[in-house]
């Protein structure tokens, strides 16, 4: 069992997942399939990592699996066109990464555009000037 431990920042800020490799069947010879095991995790990272690993033209199989509902933990099992799996899914996570930051810079634009509208200003939202105000409109 080699222990592989990949940090990214993600949209909550920094993660780290502890991945650990185990290769259950086929030779020491060929890296090409691998089974990784990542521990307290659940569907929603495993999801994407398998959907990132899909998209890798190196990949020939990838799927997920969790062994028991009640134990945090999930198996990707990765099949390569030759390539050592191990490298491809640390790829793999690093264009996860990328997608995650474009996502979150996407997000904070959009949430910047529309405070700077005259949208915010006509609804009088914006947090500072109605903190102080305890007066409310009744109907």
């Amino acid at each position: 069992m080699v222990n592989l431990h990949i940090s990214f920042v993600s949209w909550f800020g920094n993660l780290e997942i502890g991945l650990k490799e185990t290769i259950e069947h086929g030779s020491f010879t060929d890296n090409s399939p691998a089974t990784f095991s990542l521990t307290d995790e659940d569907h929603t990272i495993a999801n994407a990592v398998r959907f990132t690993l899909n998209q890798d033209p190196r990949v020939t199989f990838c799927g997920y699996s969790i062994p028991h509902p009640l134990e945090a933990r999930v198996n990707i099992i990765v099949q390569t066109t030759g390539d050592p799996a191990r490298e491809v899914l640390k790829d793999a996570c690093q264009n996860l990464m990328l997608m995650c930051r474009h996502v979150r810079c996407t997000f904070d634009k959009a949430v910047e555009d529309f405070k700077a509208s005259n949208v915010v200003k006509a609804m009088k939202i914006d947090s500072q000037d109605s903190s102080g105000d305890d007066s409310e409109e009744s109907e």
